[in-house]
């Protein structure tokens, strides 16, 4: 179900200034990063890309949404990472993107590991706004 603007407790500002080849900064200065197109695209890869942006952002909330399914199923996820891989390549339209999320639960057993990343995968905002959208697969 979609949120109403009622319903935001916090909105992140970001600025881009030439696009893939330029800057990023966000309105309080934490972030400000130069951007570049990586060498695979032809670029000089000297700078960050927005794949890359995408898996840190999509990578810190998949392990929060895991944080809140294990505290529900009283799991200890201590250790835990989550590791995205964003790909980018032409489709029929110009490109698009997939994603792969890797979780590494190293206190829980490989059955339970992999239901609590479905559940995370549930609950996460990244994963729901991806849904439909995107190809996601994932892994413990």
């Amino acid at each position: 179900m979609a949120i109403t603007q009622s319903d935001v407790v916090y909105t992140a500002v970001a600025t881009a200034e030439n696009g893939r080849d330029g800057r990023v900064s966000t309105d309080d200065g934490k972030l400000d990063v130069v951007v570049n197109p990586p060498k695979e695209q032809g670029g000089s890869g000297n700078g960050t890309n927005p794949e890359q942006l995408f898996a840190a952002g999509y990578s810190a909330c998949f392990q929060g949404a895991l944080a809140v399914v294990a505290r529900q199923e009283n799991a200890d996820i201590t250790g835990s990472t989550v590791t995205a891989k964003v790909g980018i390549g032409k489709n029929d339209d110009g490109f698009g993107l997939i994603v792969e999320i890797a979780a590494s639960i190293p206190n829980v057993d490989p059955a339970a590991a992999r239901a609590l990343v479905e559940k995370a995968h549930q609950v996460c905002p990244y994963s729901k706004a991806t849904r439909g959208n995107i190809t996601v697969t994932l892994s413990a």
